[in-house]
């Protein structure tokens, strides 16, 4: 288990794992080298961002699913899309679903790469021009495809309406009146199946690297938010 120690962090759905479940745990190097190898199941082609479990408990797969956000603290409900699109498509369908948020929007970028502790950090930028948004973002596309600990969130507070492109590289869209992005969905043809499962849902794996982190830095100067951190989660 060296080399996973080393190279990748155990991310868990609940944020643990009891012992002995785990389906990497008596993997040889080996082993674990092939299974961190494959890139393709089915039609479906992973970034390199994260790995599912040995044991597949969750096959990737391409479609988005309707769910719901519960905020407990203002008890209320807010509807949801949840898509994973295969590799070669996934960045321009991000992209896409930029558009129905307006010309002018907020920021959040989403880093884990601290892994002294658990949890991410949040930063943020008010009021960026979509144009200049998405001509920074085509610079750090392999960045934000392929970087296991980074994150980006684009939202509209006026709509209010929210694309999430997190680190688990799912496409997720919060708010009232979801039409136009689920007809971006459909038009890149990715199905709805509400009964698809997606890799947080199981144990998983995520890949990062100093280089990366470098980009991310990059990244962070280029929209602003070089010294705004906004949370820890």
């Amino acid at each position: 288990m060296g080399f996973l120690k080393k190279f990748f962090r155990n991310v868990f759905r609940d944020g643990e794992v009891p012992m002995g479940a785990s389906s990497f745990e008596r993997l040889s190097e080996e082993e674990l080298e092939s299974h961190l190898g494959v890139v393709r199941y089915g039609d479906f082609v992973l970034t390199d961002a994260v790995r599912p479990s040995y044991d597949l408990h969750v096959v990737p797969c391409q479609g988005y699913r309707h769910d719901t956000y519960h905020d407990e603290e203002s008890r209320t409900s807010v509807p949801v899309l949840m898509g994973a699109a295969s590799n070669e498509s996934l960045f321009e369908v991000f992209m896409d679903l930029l558009d129905p948020l307006g010309v002018e929007v907020d920021v959040v970028l989403e880093t884990s790469h601290n892994r002294e502790s658990r949890g991410h950090t949040d930063l943020y930028r008010e009021h960026i021009d979509m144009p200049v948004l998405k001509s920074i973002l085509y610079d750090y596309e392999d960045l934000l495809l392929n970087d296991g600990c980074t994150g980006i969130a684009v939202l509209n507070p006026g709509i209010p309406q929210e694309v999430q492109f997190d680190e688990h590289k799912l496409l997720i869209v919060y708010g009232e009146d979801l039409t136009d992005y689920e007809r971006v969905f459909n038009e890149r043809r990715i199905a709805c199946n509400d009964q698809i499962k997606f890799i947080t849902e199981a144990e998983h794996v995520h890949s990062s690297s100093d280089t990366y982190l470098d980009q991310f830095e990059e990244l962070k100067m280029r929209l602003g938010m070089d010294s705004m951190s906004l949370s820890m989660h």
